[in-house]
């Protein structure tokens, strides 16, 4: 390493001696650029089966710029609002946002290891020494000056350690930044998923009351029959069964979306404006999503923001290991300082001395320690290769997994709204019987279970047709605005 000291109270000599000392600057700067720079690390390869998720006959396979930026792929401007307030507020991604401060500003010192640092000094004293203890017999004043200037704790990098840390330390950055990105993605996908939740639970709570309300109904009408005669006690126990079942999901999916609205307001980082919340009135259609492309080419996995961050880590670590094997090489370090001293402030700058002291440090005998640090640099690079090649192929089973679940969501919705309208179709036929005698109540009340359940489960199969959505377009990286 490269180190400067100042002695100036030793520098005696004159101006014309700055010159070699500016010649020995020159001729270090002049190395320094000349040292070799370890080999840049590349992209590592891969082999991605090509247009995997492209359908035969689908249009050509989509760049991960041609999927939707998050504003353009929610349709509700609530939503929008939502997801905006969570990105200004929510506090992991403002510790990820921190952390890429922190990394920058370790990249920027340790980039500035790369240049000399130059510094200046300056001093004065005063002593004094009385008769009695001075050999010339009388009381002694004596006043000294000094100015000087050196290069400090510099490094000649001629076998690109130096370079390496920094290498190391800029790869350290940008895999922060990149798992902002993931972060700020997964906390849009999280949010939109949370709003949607609670819509559709809302929406089972209405269904729950107005199902209540209908059997509540049922119930007195059933109680007027059974005065007259006209009902038996088991039609009306069977009714009032219906009625408490109804209760009691009424109770349970008030608590459920009390318990939503928690969770989203916990990942947007603030209290939630109630105009900004979906209401029991909104339909599917009303806060849909837009939908993805339907031909992927499976490139569109490497700009993902997790598979971008194990990247940069593993760029990282190839950089540490040849700082490592660096490390075997000598270092070369410089003294170098320009001053002038006087007794006279006067006669401060009368003259000047330099000095230029070159030093070389070889290790020869140190235990093993370098050797074992090259051997613990391999192994970390070994461990993040696997690291990056298993999230390569974590994405490409994430996608898989949500196109599998998107390819039979429309055929599935089409059949549950089918199922609706028959079972309500059921209804009204059994409702109609029973009043002509022809049917007992409790067909009645089987269809209305049956239809009970089926208005359940569409809503259900909605929440996961826009939930899909999300999914696929955060397994898939995002849009083209990460940073926006």
């Amino acid at each position: 390493m490269i180190s400067t000291t100042l002695n100036p109270t030793s520098m005696k000599t004159i101006r014309p001696g700055l010159r070699p000392l500016a010649l020995a600057v020159a001729a270090g700067l002049l190395l320094a650029g000349c040292a070799s720079a370890p080999p840049r690390a590349e992209a590592p390869a891969l082999e991605l089966p090509a247009a995997r998720w492209s359908d035969a006959a689908a249009v050509p396979a989509a760049s991960a710029a041609a999927l939707p930026a998050w504003r353009d792929l929610v349709r509700d401007a609530r939503l929008r609002e939502v997801i905006a307030l969570a990105l200004e507020h929510n506090r992991d991604l403002r510790v990820a946002l921190l952390g890429i401060e922190q990394a920058r500003a370790t990249y920027q010192v340790q980039d500035a290891a790369r240049r000399p640092t130059l510094n200046a000094t300056g001093s004065s004293s005063a002593s004094f020494t009385p008769a009695e203890a001075s050999s010339a017999g009388r009381d002694t004043l004596n006043r000294s000056y000094s100015v000087g200037v050196g290069i400090s704790a510099w490094e000649l990098d001629l076998f690109g350690r130096v370079a390496s840390m920094r290498d190391s330390a800029l790869q350290s950055w940008l895999n922060t930044e990149a798992v902002q990105r993931a972060t700020r993605l997964t906390l849009i996908g999280d949010v939109a998923t949370a709003w949607l939740t609670l819509g559709a639970d809302r929406r089972q709570l209405a269904l729950a009351r107005r199902t209540l309300a209908s059997q509540q109904d049922t119930l007195r009408l059933t109680e007027r029959r059974q005065a007259l005669g006209a009902a038996s006690g088991l039609t009306l126990a069977q009714t009032r069964t219906t009625v408490e079942t109804a209760r009691g999901q009424v109770a349970v999916l008030e608590s459920q979306v009390q318990r939503d609205r928690n969770a989203l307001e916990l990942l947007v980082g603030r209290a939630v404006p109630e105009v900004l919340l979906p209401t029991d009135a909104d339909t599917d259609e009303a806060a849909a999503l837009v939908g993805l492309p339907d031909a992927l080419a499976s490139t569109v996995l490497l700009r993902r923001p997790d598979v971008i961050a194990a990247e940069h880590l593993l760029q990282a670590s190839r950089a540490d290991l040849e700082a490592a094997r660096a490390a075997r090489f000598p270092r070369i370090s410089l003294t170098a300082s320009a001053g002038t001293a006087s007794r006279q402030l006067g006669d401060l700058f009368a003259g000047g001395a330099w000095s230029f002291v070159p030093s070389v440090s070889w290790p020869i005998l140190d235990g093993g320690t370098i050797e074992a640090g090259v051997a613990r640099a391999e192994a970390t690079r070994d461990i993040r290769r696997a690291t990056y090649d298993k999230a390569v192929q974590t994405a490409f089973r994430e996608v898989a997994d949500a196109l599998s679940v998107r390819a039979a969501l429309a055929e599935r919705l089409d059949a549950q709204r089918a199922l609706v309208q028959a079972w309500s179709r059921s209804l009204t036929l059994a409702e109609a019987r029973f009043r002509a005698g022809a049917d007992s109540w409790l067909t009645v009340l089987d269809a209305q279970r049956s239809l009970y359940a089926a208005q359940q489960a569409l809503i259900t199969l909605e929440l996961t047709e826009q939930s899909n959505r999300i999914t696929l377009y955060k397994v898939l990286g995002g849009g083209g605005d990460a940073d926006r």
